[in-house]
């Protein structure tokens, strides 16, 4: 195991123990940019995670969420908003909320760690940008 993926892993649990939650992502994101990240790339549907970080690159392949050819949904920055609110409120769970987000048409999210911004991009370069509040963990 490289030393990128070493300290990703440890900041993904050490999020798990201090992050509430309602309103956990931040914590997460802390953690994450503490532990050198600087930005999170997630590609939809097929749940491909790019870390980029201090120590080098590191992919993440989760289980996507379609197989085969499927029709891309068209960009709907409402039902978006419906999915951060829901998730946010702790009421999803992580793979539901990549599934609403696909459902609204995005295709790739861009978390800076640094900004503490997510752009939420659709296939014909809409975008929806959300910031999150700083946090402190110790």
């Amino acid at each position: 195991m490289s030393k990128a993926i070493d300290n990703l892993t440890k900041a993904m649990k050490r999020a798990e123990e201090v992050r509430p939650r309602v309103g956990g992502f931040p914590y997460l994101a802390e953690a994450l940019r503490q532990a050198g990240a600087t930005r999170n790339v997630w590609s939809l549907p097929s749940c491909q995670c790019l870390f980029l970080a201090e120590e080098g690159p590191v992919i993440m392949q989760g289980v996507p969420l379609v197989s085969g050819a499927v029709d891309v949904p068209a960009f709907d920055e409402d039902a978006l908003i419906r999915a951060l609110r829901i998730d946010q409120a702790g009421k999803s769970t992580f793979h539901e909320f990549l599934n609403a987000s696909w459902r609204a048409g995005v295709v790739r999210y861009d978390v800076d760690f640094d900004a503490r911004t997510v752009a939420y991009q659709g296939c014909n370069g809409e975008e929806y940008i959300e910031a999150y509040p700083a946090v402190t963990i110790g």
